[in-house]
């Protein structure tokens, strides 16, 4: 049933809508495919990767994990299980807590995110950044930082995104 009360899109609205809506589909399968064709990895393998890359000792807790890449533990515990299966990852008891599971990086993980990193990026830097100019990067910064206020309005997940800001 259709609300009377409903906020139609504008013309100017739904244009903006749209491009969004069709970057959020092409976008990920253009990192996918790169990343399968160079590294054998999903976006989402290189993701889980490459946080805990950036962890001291590359360990985190499975949950802190999950949280770090927005997935539920049963979508994370498959992808790590697959990941560890090709010697990237190992699983052990968290030692403060042995009811809980840490991941950590091994160095074949470590030397596959190293290996990989440099075509991601490059890939990153050819669809999406050096399409935009400096300004519009600004922009794409500011705009990102509104939507994720109102889909994360209480900023849980701030730190997460906002480490890579400038100084």
């Amino acid at each position: 049933m259709v609300s009377v009360n409903t906020r139609w899109l504008s013309p100017d609205e739904m244009a903006a809508w749209v491009r969004l809506a069709a970057v959020l589909e092409l976008l990920p399968a253009a990192l996918d495919s790169q990343l399968r064709r160079d590294a054998g990895l999903t976006h989402f393998d290189y993701y889980v990767l490459a946080m805990l890359s950036e962890t001291p000792a590359h360990t985190l807790r499975m949950t802190a994990l999950a949280e770090r890449t927005t997935a539920t533990l049963a979508r994370l515990s498959h992808v790590v299980a697959r990941l560890e299966g090709r010697g990237l990852i190992e699983r052990f008891p968290c030692p403060e807590d042995r009811r809980a599971t840490n991941a950590r990086l091994t160095e074949a993980g470590w030397a596959k995110v190293q290996e990989t990193a440099p075509g991601h990026v490059a890939t990153v830097r050819e669809t999406v950044i050096d399409a935009l100019t400096p300004e519009q990067i600004a922009q794409l910064t500011e705009i990102g930082e509104a939507i994720l206020h109102r889909l994360d309005p209480e900023g849980t997940r701030a730190a997460i995104y906002q480490r890579y800001d400038p100084a």
